[in-house]
């Protein structure tokens, strides 16, 4: 299996275990193992029932899906690959060696919800890795070798997306705190506790999270205009309008997990539409700096030059 293929395998499997991760989060299955790790109950293998099987499931998943990451960082070590992608293989593998250990402080310290908040924002620091790497799998050498000029418009679409990266994970930092200590509710719709301002701790952190989901929206929808307006490059524009329909999706189910009293669907449903919108970002990302998009920059750019035939 090529490197490319393995790291889209490894993509697709850690987005299902980060989801997975709510449902054991929405459940309250983290301690279905009891306060062991890696044992669970002090079995390797425990019997199968409620809580345990969940949280002994998603286990599984994280074990399969390390090993999968090792035999992807092998292959980048023994294959010729860019030197950009040779780094971010040493980061993804750093990566891993923190989750693990975050998970298992998570388990052995009773589900403290700091360490949870973080343990997620790694997952997603993790995530982006490995699409880096499916995305400049197949690149031999680094971008500088396709295009020596860096374009000013470039730039600052980079820089629009770096900041929408920021925001989504401090959003899944602060949804993980309001999701683990319970503070979904704590709020209405529109005002806490018959105010519209919030005035305790609790208040103040699910109104940072909501105000958070709402900038990021907010963003997209203006990049989205700007793309059109602007003439950015095509492919950017169809991945900006995708991530605007999930962040608008993403939304919806936030509204939804309120109004249903935080149903287990609806809050699994949120995280995984959340989790997409930030794999279809970070891809962006990687792509606006790949020698995919430089190629087709440069040839935008030798089409436009060429003398018309008429002129000649």
């Amino acid at each position: 299996m090529t490197i490319k293929r393995l790291a889209l395998l490894t993509v697709l499997l850690t987005y299902v275990l980060i989801v997975f991760g709510g449902y054991v989060a929405s459940s309250k299955s983290g301690m279905g193992c009891g306060p062991e790790w890696p044992l669970c109950n002090g079995e390797i293998v425990p019997a199968f029932h409620g809580e345990t099987l969940i949280e002994f499931t998603h286990r599984v998943i994280g074990a399969i899906l390390g090993i999968i990451s090792f035999v992807l960082f092998a292959k980048i070590l023994r294959t010729e690959v860019s030197p950009s992608v040779r780094a971010v293989g040493y980061w993804m593998l750093f990566l891993l060696i923190i989750q693990v250990l975050l998970g298992a402080l998570v388990v052995l310290k009773d589900l403290p919800t700091s360490v949870i908040a973080i343990h997620l924002i790694i997952a997603m620091l993790f995530l982006a890795s490995l699409i880096w790497i499916w995305r400049r799998a197949e690149e031999k050498a680094d971008i500088q070798t396709y295009s020596s000029d860096r374009p000013d418009q470039q730039q600052r679409i980079k820089g629009h997306f770096n900041i929408v990266l920021v925001l989504l994970l401090l959003l899944f930092g602060f949804g993980a705190y309001v999701k683990h200590e319970s503070l979904g509710m704590i709020c209405g719709s529109f005002q806490c506790r018959n105010s519209f301002l919030p005035m305790t701790g609790p208040e103040i952190i699910q109104t940072i999270h909501r105000g958070l989901a709402f900038i990021l929206a907010l963003y997209i929808l203006f990049l989205v205009f700007l793309s059109l307006k602007k003439g950015w490059d095509g492919k950017i524009q169809k991945r900006l309008i995708f991530s605007a329909i999930t962040v608008l999706i993403q939304v919806g189910l936030g509204v939804l997990t309120i109004t249903s009293s935080i149903d287990i669907s609806w809050a699994m449903l949120h995280l995984a539409a959340g989790t997409l919108l930030f794999a279809l970002v970070t891809e962006t990302r990687v792509y606006l700096g790949s020698a995919a998009f430089l190629k087709t920059k440069l040839s935008i750019i030798t089409n436009h030059n060429l003398p018309n035939k008429t002129e000649v």
